[in-house]
């Protein structure tokens, strides 16, 4: 395999994490009679532009099926997080009804509907049939169709050049990160403004974050090797903002390359912070396997320890980082009777590989265990609250990464 962006061989393997099923093909009853496809879940390091990028061994449309059950508006942090940056990017940009907005993988409209309250013309391309009905139904013009550059081609020569292109947590997910990056260079109006936000690679290394490696994200991404992206493509990151959001992400704002708008020192400071942290050199990823396999050891030894004493323990949180962690410890329903999740599209089904059931809240409050591995470790404190009656009644909440941890 060749560097999705740069093209050069990859020879500087990253983590290994064996073979699993998508983290998102969620099981039904009647899917339990059959075989699920497993993948080799390896991740390789660019020694030429330190892109950090999962092996090949299956098309987006293997991951992004029409009955995608992951929707953004089930978690109220997550939909504050995308409210208060609506409010600001709108008072940054002067955004009015003369404006046009677009968001590229809009889910089920969890943030363009902030848009639509203010009267702001926006679109939401998103190429899962499952969210993007949820989007519609909730007034949010949807497009469904993967972005790039054929895609873009055809917005801008009909329509509106977009004010501002919003991509949240996508991309990572994109098979072609270059022919992405150039569909926004060709939807944007000069002067206009593409915002990213995507994990920060350094936080992943730093936290042991392993879980967050999984099929669908194609790539794992520093500001360093962002801004080459963009320079290739005809753009430029022009400010950076560092967020708490999915354990330590980053928002990027960017422009086309002749744009006005000076680039701002906190970019400059990041790239340099990034080297000086290893993210340019090769010891920093050759390290990294060892860390997974400690916690995956630390948590099979807990689990294990737990079912000796007699105590219970179930799941909360039906995550694709949850499963990745599951399917790399070997961890079933032999040691995790069962996991509970907000999702409906989640309930009543059962987590890829390890097949453990899917349940409501409510089933925790009937079968209250003594411990709860909280998954999304990102949203723990507000899974907490969520369930503080579980804890007053002396039920203890358990985060394993990057090391075990009682809350």
């Amino acid at each position: 395999m060749n560097c999705r962006h740069c093209h050069e061989p990859l020879d500087l393997r990253f983590l290994d994490l064996g073979t699993a099923p998508p983290s998102n093909a969620y099981l039904s009853h009647k899917d339990l009679e059959h075989e699920e496809i497993y993948l080799p879940l390896k991740v390789q390091t660019c020694a030429n532009c330190w892109l950090v990028q999962t092996e090949d061994y299956a098309s987006s449309d293997t991951f992004f099926t029409p009955d995608y059950a992951y929707f953004s508006s089930t978690s109220k942090s997550w939909l504050a997080h995308a409210k208060a940056y609506c409010d600001q990017i709108k008072n940054r940009l002067d955004l009015n009804a003369n404006s046009f907005v677009v968001e590229l993988a809009s889910n089920d409209g969890y943030l363009l509907k902030n848009f639509v309250a203010d009267g702001i013309p926006c679109l939401g391309i998103e190429p899962t049939a499952s969210t993007a009905e949820a989007a519609k139904d909730i007034g949010v013009p949807t497009l469904q169709e993967f972005f790039g550059t054929d895609l873009a081609d055809r917005l801008a020569n009909k329509g509106p050049k977009a004010d501002l292109i919003i991509g949240n947590n996508v991309y990572a997910h994109v098979p072609d990160i270059n022919d992405f990056t150039e569909g926004m260079k060709l939807l944007l109006k000069p002067g206009g403004t593409t915002t990213l936000e995507f994990p920060h690679l350094l936080n992943l290394i730093a936290l042991k974050q392993f879980d967050t490696v999984y099929h669908e994200h194609f790539s794992y991404l520093s500001i360093g090797t962002v801004a080459r992206i963009f320079d290739a493509a005809g753009l430029r990151i022009f400010d950076v903002e560092p967020l708490t959001t999915h354990g330590g992400s980053l928002r990027v704002y960017g422009c086309h390359q002749d744009d006005k708008r000076p680039t701002r020192n906190a970019v400059r400071d990041l790239i340099a912070v990034e080297i000086d942290f290893g993210l340019e050199n090769k010891p920093i990823y050759q390290a990294f396997q060892s860390q997974a396999e400690r916690i995956k050891n630390e948590l099979i030894t807990f689990l294990t320890d737990l079912k000796q004493q007699g105590k219970t323990i179930a799941a909360y949180g039906a995550a694709a980082k949850g499963n990745t962690l599951l399917n790399f410890a070997g961890i079933d329903s032999n040691l995790l009777p069962f996991v509970c999740d907000a999702a409906l599209a989640k309930q009543g089904r059962y987590m890829p590989g390890s097949r453990i059931p899917i349940f409501a809240p409510d089933y925790l409050r009937k079968n209250r265990p003594d411990y709860v591995l909280i998954l999304p470790w990102n949203i723990a404190d507000e899974i907490i609250m969520q369930l503080n009656d579980l804890k007053l009644k002396g039920t203890k909440f358990v985060i394993a990464v990057p090391e075990i941890r009682i809350l």
